[in-house]
This record gives structure tokens, C-alpha cells and sequence, in this order.
């Protein structure tokens, strides 16, 4: 049965999420060559420095992509960067039509590479399955237009809207097969974030722990603004290629040499009212190429963040539990809105049963108020 140019891109989308998490600054992208109605080459961008996803899927087709079809979740490159133009690599091969899933959201950028291979007398057809390369895109876009990081809250609940007990008790909420997805997710980000408060109470990894592969640990991030991060802390006694970065607003020499010797670096930010700075940390972040941040915790570093508008995307794995009870233990802590109208909406919701929870995953609307 013949293909649909749908189903090549979905192939195309299932290479480039080969890369997610790898490839920043850059964005993680596919590209699939058709000839005949046969895939003759594929190739995905697997991190900064290396080859494109078209310069992949050209070299494997060879000579068979002189008049192919290219299927390329991303708008082709036009520009000499680390690597050569994949514009001109398309151009050079000869191909003859090329369907871009999403033009490239770098203004500085947009458009060029497909007015370029137009102007070489090659068709191109834009917006095959835009959103699903939009939202591939997504962190890449958040980077690039803002110079912060995608932030992805990540939290469990039980049916009744409850994130532990009444006595504090937490573990586990969510299910096996569950956490077993956090750490894939961990896998695939640059950074992990959690607050003091999480650090004192749980004393985290905040590692990657995979059953059958070697996971890459991300940046741990931990907001202190008080800096009482004990020395002593797990994270900071594991083997573990990444760094930990405390985030604080106080200046004490004698403790910060000390976690500096524990193997942490400090970064000192600017007070708000005596937290820090978030928006100044966010910052930070993108200019160590963070594009992909999970905010694992807790509900009171939860709810700063998205009164500063700065949580992209929710998931939340409910479980099919009851806690019962009116204890206060939601998702995020704070005043929140006053008002029903000032809800923050939640768009592109997806919907996924994963063990025996249900994971719910949306995009936080940014022109909302809080």
C-alpha cells in the first residue's frame, strides 16, 4: 500500500526524537529520502557538531537521491554554522521535492532555506504535520525566541487531587512503570530541578537509573535561596558525570567553599523578597544551553514558577488511589488566582495510560495570568 507523505514524517519524527535531548543548542530533527515510493535513506541529528538529519539521510541514499522526494521535520539550514548549509546539500544532490514539517522559528534564520531550494527549482511543500513538529520543536523555539529553557513540571497525584498523606508520606504515589518513564524523561533532558525543601525532606539522586541502558545524568539544579544545602547531601556523593548547581541568594564564603569542595558549584543570584531570582536563574540556564529543564518539585518552588510564567508544559501522572481527607498537599502551593477567568489554560492535552496511571501532558497557554 502506497504511503502517505503523513507517514513518512511520522518515520521522520520517530528519528529526530532519536536525538532529543542531545543535540542543544541545536534542535532535534529528522529527515527521510524517498524514491520510487521506498525509503533510500534516513538520518537524524544526534548532537551539536555532527552532521544534520538531511546530511545523514543524503549519505545513505547516495546517488538515489537525485530526484527524491525529502521528508525533514525541520526547515533545512541555510546558513554555515559548525556544519555546512543543509539547504545546499539538498540542492547539490539534486532532489526533487522536499515537505518540511515547520519552518525554523529563528527569526534570523526563518524562511531562507526554503525560499533557497525554491529558488533552485525545487518544490517544497511546508506543514506536513506541523504540530507534531511543533511540538518537537518546542523546547529548541522557547530557547532561541527567549534565551531560557523549556520547562517541563513534572508531578504525581492521586484520583483525589492529593501528593502525599497527611503525615508527609509520598512514596510512592505514582506506579513502577511510571517512574520508570521520569527516568527515561531524565535521560533525555539537559537540566533537573528541585527546591531545598525537596533536597531536606527526600535527600534525592536526582540521577538517571535505567534498567538496561547507560542513562546521562542532566545538570541537577536546587534552589536554595537560604543556602542550607547540607554537604552531606546524596547527590553530592555519587559517581555522577553531571554537576549539581545550588542556586542562593547568600553570600556565605565559608559554606559555599565547603559545598564548592563537596563537588557543587554556587551560584549567588539576586534576592525577590528573599527567594531567588527565578527569571535570573531561568536566564543562567540558557546560557549554559539548557534547552530542556524538568521541574520535579515541590509544590512550593511549583507554584513560584508558574506565577512567573515560567512552566511550559505539565505532566502529571494520576494514580488510581484515595488519600482522603482535606489535608493541603496539591500540586502547586501559593495564593494562585482569585478568579476562574484567571485559570491558566492548558493546550494539546494528550492523554496516555502508563502502568496503572494516567499520565496527562499539556502546554501551559504563557498569556495567562496568574
Amino acid at each position: 500500500m502506497k504511503k502517505t507523505h503523513q507517514q513518512y514524517m511520522h518515520h521522520a519524527l520517530e528519528l529526530a526524537r532519536c536525538g532529543e535531548g542531545r543535540t542543544a543548542p541545536n534542535p532535534p530533527v529528522g529527515s527521510v529520502i524517498v524514491r520510487d515510493e521506498k525509503i533510500v535513506g534516513e538520518g537524524f541529528h544526534p548532537q551539536a557538531g555532527e552532521p544534520h538529519a538531511e546530511v545523514f539521510a543524503l549519505r545513505q541514499a547516495g546517488e538515489l537521491s537525485s530526484g527524491a522526494d525529502v521528508y525533514v521535520t525541520l526547515e533545512p539550514c541555510s546558513h554555515q554554522g559548525r556544519t555546512g548549509p543543509c539547504a545546499d546539500a539538498l540542492i547539490a544532490a539534486g532532489v526533487k521535492r522536499v515537505f518540511v514539517g515547520v519552518q525554523d522559528p529563528n527569526p534570523q534564520v526563518a524562511g531562507r532555506g526554503i525560499e533557497k531550494l525554491r529558488q533552485a527549482g525545487i518544490d517544497v511543500e511546508l506543514g506536513i504535520e506541523a504540530q507534531q513538529c511543533r511540538l518537537l520543536i518546542a523546547p529548541f523555539a522557547r530557547y532561541i525566541l527567549s534565551g531560557r529553557p523549556y520547562t517541563i513540571y513534572k508531578t504525581a497525584m492521586t484520583l483525589d487531587g492529593k501528593t502525599a498523606t497527611a503525615s508527609g508520606d509520598s512514596k510512592w504515589i505514582s506506579g513502577e512503570q511510571s517512574r520508570l518513564r521520569v527516568h527515561q524523561l531524565r535521560d533525555r533532558v539537559e537540566a533537573i530541578m528541585v527546591g531545598i525543601g525537596t533536597v531536606l525532606a527526600d535527600d534525592p539522586l536526582l540521577n538517571t537509573r535505567l534498567p538496561d541502558a547507560d542513562g546521562r545524568d542532566p545538570l541537577r539544579v536546587v534552589v536554595d535561596s537560604q543556602l542550607r544545602m547540607p554537604v552531606s547531601a546524596h547527590m553530592l556523593r555519587q559517581e555522577s558525570t553531571a554537576t549539581t548547581l545550588i542556586a542562593t541568594t547568600v553570600s556565605d564564603a565559608k559554606k559555599i567553599t565547603a559545598l564548592q569542595q563537596a563537588g557543587a558549584e554556587v551560584l549567588v543570584c539576586p534576592s525577590v523578597d528573599g527567594l531567588v531570582c527565578l527569571q535570573t536563574l531561568w536566564r543562567e540556564l540558557g546560557k549554559r544551553d539548557v534547552q530542556r529543564l524538568l521541574l520535579e518539585g515541590g509544590s512550593t518552588l511549583a507554584g513560584s514558577a508558574l506565577k512567573s510564567h515560567l512552566i511550559d508544559q505539565l505532566m502529571i501522572f494520576v494514580a488510581p488511589k484515595l488519600i482522603g481527607g482535606a489535608s493541603d498537599s496539591g500540586i502547586f502551593a501559593g495564593e494562585g488566582c482569585q478568579k476562574l477567568t484567571n485559570a491558566v489554560p492548558l493546550a494539546d492535552l494528550r492523554y496516555e495510560q502508563v502502568g496503572e496511571d494516567i499520565l496527562i501532558t499539556g502546554e501551559v497557554e504563557q498569556c495567562s495570568q496568574v
